[in-house]
Formats: structure tokens, sequence, C-alpha cells
């Protein structure tokens, strides 16, 4: 595939003078000159890589040539090993017709595009079936290859068994496909290339084309099945080299091209998309060379930890908002997405090429169904098409019309229309960006009612949706370089887009109960796609993307076509997008300050309504499993308790009346055991019977007493708790400092998260402390045998048992990855989000067990905490504590908030975790 000429080859293999020393090492030592030819040719290997590395460090962007010039090396090494072979070690003057042999390069080498520590693939082609001598060379070339340590895969096979093979599996079909001559007999593998091509190729091209991508769709759903995760595979991912490879077999098999540059001839690309296919290749071929180099083996996926080096190496510089290491990201899913939009157009003519064919045979040769007009486009076969190719560029608006047609319509858009709208994408100028009717489609296809999402894909495909909506432009392909975001910023937003889609239609009901409720109830359904739309607008431009993306909705919304009062509540609601999610996460919603303080802020039901289903949409569209019932619960129970003090202008109820409310709800709970409410109830003060949710509290209470009856010091209980997607691990033991941070590292050693606490103390002196508890997966420990552990876990830390430092230190992280990036610790105190309690907030990388470090440095602080909220976000933690000293009062700020705030940044620093691991 690869015409790529490599410069001074010389310098990387000089395959005559080291001809020449072989001989001399041949005739030196006879037959015992294997290990010191093994010798020569290992040195002159190390040498050709070091060359190289040094010419990928020099021009760190040259894929073609780094890639070309490790086959290259590899050819030379091979010639040289074969003519050892067969001149030295068995030499064989006078060769029978069957003792023909032939070197191919297959697969990757095929190609000859290799990366510094990729397969070398290898098909010998032998003149007739179990000949000796082929055996024979065959084995003393591989055993010298193999003392090198080179990683072959090698098949040995007659013409005849090569094509027979070759017609039942597919990969054999694609090896010998790019198949190319390395040394021996020239007319064997011209005889074997010329019958594959008349026995196999010829006749089969639809079957070959079908087969591959069924192949390669279920490579994309092995590796994720979009080409925006934030890990890419640079090979098998969506948008990598495998998909350029596709496109070349296809093209290979069915108009017999040798190089990619020929599918311009054959009409599969214009100039200018082969011109963008030779880039995306370059680059993907530079980074996945760097991989290779970095690892010092054949490693594909681009992990963060080597996106940041990758990025070092490959030049890219710092820009304001934007990382070195974003911009490299970004530039990888451009050329990623651009290997998409080719892969498309691509296809759509070999569909096309096969329907003429299929068109000029047979009973209905000549008839073609007639195409029907919509708003002057050609609709055939669920397919929408521009008449002419003109059509845009007589009127640019159509470039917007054209996707909001195809959303209406629920119609595909023709390859060929896609890529006449790539081509003519930059004809939208500062005129059609202010066209209002242009503005009214735009409007009209983000609010569609069928599939906008997937409509907004193909319209980014294009670079139309960039070049409309400028803004939305730079975050195309921009990555978040951390952990907890998935996607993209661009394909994020199009998800969130696409799930307040489902939503709306009723699809997610089952996940989103209250959001597909209210999202009927909103007076402007138009405000809530737009707001989906520009919440995370302003990403990479330093400073709050929330702010500063409530300046762009205050531009943009009069310019799409919405109201005055509709612009206010976007430009409010992406300001205030991550209000709710961070009020139901970090702070405690049966603190009555939390909620007149939410209730401040959002003013207003419809405000809150759409803040609500904006809320769910984004969280859910950041990746698989970010979001669960847990954080559906956590968000529910502000929704409901802030919508009734909007409604009512108070509480419904003041503290006295819902004690009283909640204690006659447990009653009814317990059945036949409501006499409890009444005995042990009283023990709990006021603010347990608030804090906690009835269910918990008709749990609790069972326990208690019969702890209590049994006059058990400890004791502990574990149970899968359907309703929030966790464990609920109650531990009733008599209170003392330091309980909570031991039940803590209890809990961790376990393997368990500790996602939510609540810490409270009986008027008899005991702690009654409940735990959320999840699997490092976001599951919760639902078996016998887990539960166990957890308890026995718990058990044992509180006994002192086990030395909780070191042992916590050395469990592994649930990403290890996390080193790849920068997480300045920060402590945080708020006097004023509580009336009764200082909330501290602590930030850190996560980690084994930093809710037990964190709770020990409160503790050796003489601080009581009273309820824990543990919010994680990727490599990133942040953990929220309400406390107060040991007389009940909140810290005042001054010398001993300093201290705690040094010691807790101590406590969550990387360099006491190093100490820790290593003590």
């Amino acid at each position: 595939m690869s015409t790529f000429r490599i410069p001074r080859q010389r310098a990387i293999f000089d395959r005559r003078a080291i001809a020449s020393e072989i001989d001399a090492l041949a005739g030196e030592h006879g037959a015992k000159a294997r290990p010191h030819v093994v010798k020569l040719l290992k040195g002159a290997l190390e040498a050709g890589r070091a060359e190289l590395a040094a010419r990928l460090a020099e021009k760190p962007s040259a894929g073609h040539e780094c890639a070309g010039g490790h086959a290259f090396l590899i050819d030379q090494l091979v010639r040289v090993i074969h003519d050892h072979a067969t001149t030295h070690v068995y030499p064989n003057a006078n060769r029978s017709s069957a003792e023909r042999l032939t070197v191919m390069a297959v697969g990757g080498y095929g190609r000859a595009e290799m990366a510094p520590h990729s397969d070398v693939d290898i098909a010998f082609l032998t003149g007739g079936k179990n000949t000796p001598w082929c055996e024979q060379a065959i084995e003393a070339m591989l055993y010298i290859m193999w003392d090198l340590g080179l990683k072959v895969g090698h098949s040995t096979r007659t013409i005849e068994q090569a094509l027979r093979l070759s017609k039942e599996d597919l990969t054999i079909r694609t090896s010998l496909l790019e198949g190319r001559y390395v040394w021996g007999d020239q007319l064997l593998y011209d005889e074997a290339a010329r019958r594959f091509q008349a026995e196999v190729v010829r006749g089969n091209e639809r079957n070959f084309v079908t087969e591959k991508l069924a192949e390669r769709n279920a490579r994309h759903k092995r590796m994720g099945d979009t080409r925006y995760v934030v890990e890419p595979n640079v090979k098998d991912g969506k948008g990598g080299l495998r998909d350029l490879h596709t496109l070349y077999w296809i093209g290979k098999f069915i108009h017999r091209v040798r190089a990619a540059a020929e599918l311009v001839d054959v009409g599969l690309f214009t100039p200018a998309e082969y011109r963008s296919f030779r880039r995306a290749e370059n680059f993907l071929l530079a980074v996945r060379c760097h991989l290779h180099v970095l690892t010092g083996r054949a490693e594909d996926r681009l992990t963060f930890d080597m996106q940041r080096q990758i990025a070092e190496r490959m030049k890219f510089a710092e820009r304001p908002g934007k990382s070195s290491v974003e911009r490299f990201m970004q530039l990888y899913f451009l050329h990623a997405k651009r290997v998409g939009s080719l892969t498309g157009i691509f296809l759509a003519h070999i569909d096309e090429q096969f329907e003429a064919k299929t068109a000029r045979s047979g009973f209905f040769a000549g008839w073609k169904q007639k195409a029907r007009q919509v708003k002057g486009y050609r609709v055939f076969g669920g397919r929408i098409a521009a008449p002419s190719d003109d059509w845009f560029r007589k009127d640019p608006v159509r470039l917007i019309e054209v996707f909001q047609v195809a959303e209406a319509e629920s119609l595909e858009i023709h390859p060929e229309t896609m890529r006449m709208a790539d081509r003519d994408s930059g004809l939208i100028d500062h005129a059609v960006r202010h066209d209002p009717r242009a503005n009214a489609l735009f409007l009209d296809l983000l609010c569609g009612r069928n599939d906008p999402e997937m409509v907004l894909r193909w319209m980014n495909e294009t670079g139309v949706f960039g070049k409309f909506v400028p803004d939305f432009g730079k975050v195309n392909a921009q990555m978040q370089f951390d952990m907890y975001h998935h996607y993209t910023v661009d394909e994020h937003t199009i998800r969130a887009i696409g799930l307040l889609n489902q939503i709306e239609k009723g699809e997610l009901q089952g996940d989103h109960p209250r959001a597909t409720r209210l999202i009927h109830k909103v007076n402007s359904r138009r405000v809530a796609y737009v707001a989906a739309l520009l919440h995370d607008i302003a990403k990479g431009r330093g400073g709050d993307h929330s702010v500063l993306g409530a300046d762009v909705a205050r531009e943009l919304c009069p310019r799409f076509g919405l109201t005055e009062s509709e612009t206010e509540l976007v430009a409010w609601l992406v300001l205030h997008h991550l209000l709710m999610s961070r009020t139901a996460q970090k702070r405690d919603l049966t603190d009555p300050k939390t909620i007149e303080d939410f209730v401040a802020e959002v003013q207003s039901a419809e405000r809150l309504r759409h803040l609500a289903i904006l809320t769910a949409v984004d969280i859910r569209a950041v990746g698989p499993g970010t979001w669960n019932s847990w954080k559906g619960q956590l968000l529910g129970e502000l929704y409901d308790v802030s919508s009734e003090r909007l409604r009512l202008g108070h509480m419904r109820e003041g503290r006295e009346q819902k004690v009283a409310a909640k204690r006659a709800q447990v009653a009814e709970l317990l059945g036949d055991k409501a006499e409890l409410t009444e005995t042990v109830g009283p023990t709990m003060g006021d603010a347990y019977w608030v804090a906690e949710p009835v269910d918990i509290i008709a749990l609790n209470l069972v326990h208690y007493a019969a702890a209590r009856e049994k006059e058990h010091e400890l004791s502990i209980h574990c149970e899968f708790y359907e309703a929030r997607g966790a464990t609920l691990v109650t531990v009733i033991a008599a209170d003392h400092p330091g309980l909570f941070y031991r039940i803590a590292g209890g809990i961790h050693l376990a393997g368990g998260n500790i996602i939510d606490a609540r810490i409270h103390t009986t008027r008899q002196g005991w702690a009654l402390d409940n735990f959320l508890v999840q699997d490092p997966h976001g599951g919760a420990f639902a078996e016998e045998g887990q539960l166990a552990r957890l308890k026995k876990s718990i058990e044992d830390a509180l006994a002192n048992r086990v030395d909780l430092a070191p042992r916590l230190a050395q469990r592994p992280l649930t990403h290890s990855r996390a080193r790849a990036f920068d997480v300045s610790p920060r402590v945080l105190f708020d006097n004023k989000a509580s009336n009764r309690f200082t909330v501290i907030e602590v930030n850190a990388r996560d980690r084994p067990a930093l809710l037990n470090r964190v709770a020990r440095t409160l503790f050796e602080n003489r601080l009581v905490v009273h309820s824990a909220h543990i919010t994680n976000y990727g490599e990133r933690a942040a953990d929220t504590f309400y406390v107060t000293d040991l007389t009940g009062h909140k810290l005042e700020a001054g010398e001993r908030m300093d201290r705690i705030e040094r010691d807790l940044i101590e406590a969550v620093s990387d360099e006491t975790q190093d100490r820790l691991e290593n003590a």
C-alpha cells in the first residue's frame, strides 16, 4: 500500500556489505557459522532500528517514512537470511521444479507498513508438497529470525494449498491479497498472483465486501463502537488504521488496484479525498510508531500516559485553555472522523457500482424505480439527494435544509450529496449564519422529533455543523483529558441531544421517569434542546466554561430565533448546568440550608424542571455507567424537596411535623413491629429522623433493638439495597473517637467504595452509622460471600486485628492510569452551606482508601464527622464532610483551620501515598 520512497537506505541496512560479511563468516566457520551470523545480523537490526528511531525523533510526524523504513529493514534482513540459508546452510545447485521457494510478505508487512515492533508476517510458497530441501531451508531461515527476537507469523504452502485455503478463509484471503514479493523465485510468485486473481478474486467481489464489512462491524463493537473513546486503539479502533486498510482491501479486490493512489483512478476517491486519506494514514502511522518506541513492544492502545508523552514527542505546544495533549488528541480525533466520512463515501460508491452492474442484466434490465421529489430534492430508496452538482452553490442555505428535510422525513442522505456538502461547506459565511430561514431550519432539525442525533452527527461529519455554528466547530473532536469523560465534547453534546429526544419519546422512562414527565410540562421544548447543545460549548477556552458558555448562549439564541425570555433561560441553564448534580452529590440534602441555598439560586419551577432534565442527559451522555440509580435517587430527592419549597414558598412541614410524619410512615412499614418507633425511636435524636429515609430507619430500628437485646458490643449488618443500586452497611457500636475512619478502612480493604455515609449517636451513647457501598465498577455487593467478606473486614478493622495503613496502601488502585493526570489536592471550608456544621470539601487524586486517610486526619484534629458525601470524577475524588468540633460547634477561620487544611493536603498528597506504598 505504501508507495513511499525510503531515503538514505544504506544508513538503515547495507545489504551488500552485510551479505559480504556473511560470506566471509560462512567461509571461516563453515557449519558452525550460525551464532556468528546471528550476532552480525542482530547488530545490523539494532543499528537499523536506532537509525529509524532517530529519524522519527527528528521528523516526528513522518508516519509513512517510519513505517516504510521498518518494512525496508525487514526486507533486507529477510533477503540476506534467505541467501545465507539457501547458499551456505543448505546449498542446492540443481533444484527440481518442486524445490522452488518464494518468500512473500503478507499483512501489514505486505503493505510495507510496519511499526518498530510489528509482527513479521511471511508466507513461504513452494513448488511442490513435502520437499525436504524447502523444509530445511525454511527452518534455517526461521531459526535465525527467532534468534533475532523477531515475532514471526509464517505459513508454508504450495500455490494449490494457498488458493484452496484462501477460498475458505477470509483472513487468509485478505492476507494473500496483500502479498508482496520479497525474495526467492520471482516466477513462482507471479504465477501465484495471477492465479489468485483468476481463481479467488474474479466473481467473488460482492461476497468479499459483505464479509469484510461484517468483520469491520464486529471489530468496532469489540472496541466500543465509537471513534471518540478517550483511550482509542490506533490500529483496530473505529476511525483507526484498520478502517483505512479495509478501504484499500475492498478497492484492491474489486478494482485490482496495487496502491492506494489508484483508488482515485477508479473513481472511488477524488484527489482531495485521497490526500486526506494519506494525511490520516501518515498521522496514525506516526502515532503507532511512537507507541511502539515508547513501550518497547507492539502496543496499539493510546492510553492517557502515552498520550502525554507522544504529544511531547510530536512537538505539540500548549495554547490558552488547551494543553498540548488535548491539542494532540483533537488532531487525532479529527483524523479518525475523516476516516469515518471517507469510509461512508467509499462504500456508497461500491454500492452504486454493484447496483449498476446488477441493473444491466436480468429480467429488470433497463427498469428504474421513479424518484419522488421533496422540496426540490430527489428521494429514492430511502435516500435524499441533491438534484445537481451546483445545488448548494446556487443557495448555500440548502446546506442546512438538506439535513432538516432528512430528519423530518426520516431519510438517509445520499453519500454523493454528503460529499458535496463536505466540499461546499466553506460557502457558509456570515450572511448564511445570520439568515433567518437557515436558523429556523437548524432549530427545527435540532428539536426534531425523529432522530436529530443521527442527522446532527452527519452534519458534523461534513463540517457543515461547525461552519454554521462556529462555537461548536471549536469543540469539534476536542478531548477532555481526564478519566471521567468518555467522549470528545462534540460527541458528548450530540449524545446529550439524542438522549433528550429519547426521553421525550418515552424510551428511557425506566431510568428517567421524572425527566420523562417533566419534558412534557416545560413551557418551551426549544429551550431544552438549545441548552443541551450549548451547555459545554465553551470548553477549552480557558476560564469557567459555564460562565463563558452563558455569554455564547446570549449571542446565539436570538440568532436561532429564540425569544428574549427563552434566551435568558438557556443562558441561565448553561451558567448553572452543574448546580443540581453538585448539590445532590456533594451536599447533605437533609440539611434545610442546602435546600434554601439551592432554591434561592433556582428561583422558579420552570428553571427547576429544565435543570433536572439537562442534568440527567448531561450525566448520562458522559459515558456508559456514569448514570446509576444512586445518582437518580439523589437528584430525585433534591428535585422533590425543592419543587415543594418553590410551590409553597416554604417547607410544608417544620422539623417536629416532619419527624412525626416519618414515625407514622416507619410504623406502617414495620407492621407487627410498629412498637419499635415508640420503644427504640426516642433514643434517636430528631437529626436522625430528618436525615434518614423511612426504609432505612425501619431497618435500623429492627437491627438496633436486636443488638441491644443480645447486648452486642458490635453489630454489623450488610444487605443489597436495590432502591439505590448499592449495598447498605449499618454498624452499631459503642461510640468512640476514630470509629468512622476504621469502618471506612475495613470497607476499603474488602474492595468497597463508600458513596455516602451518615453518622449518628443515640442518646445512650451508641454509634449508629449507615454507609452506602459499591464495588469498583459502580455495582453493588449482593452475593452472600461478598456480604460476609465485607462484614468480616469491618470487624477486623474495628477489633484492631489488621494494621490498616500499610494494608490499604498495598491495595491496587482501581484505575492505575490515574497517575497520568495532574491532580493538585485542594481543601475548601464552607461555613455558609449549613447552619449547624462546617462543610469541608477535599479534592484529590482517587486512590485506595482515600476516605479512610481523610477521616483519620479529621479524627486526629479532634473533629466530629456527622455525614460524608463521596463523589468521583474519573481520576479525581471530591469528598465532602459535615463536621463540628468536640463541643458541637462550627470551626472558626484562623490558625486551627489552617492547620487542618495543611494536614488534609498532606494526607491526600501523592508523596504520602508513595511513602506508604514503599514502607
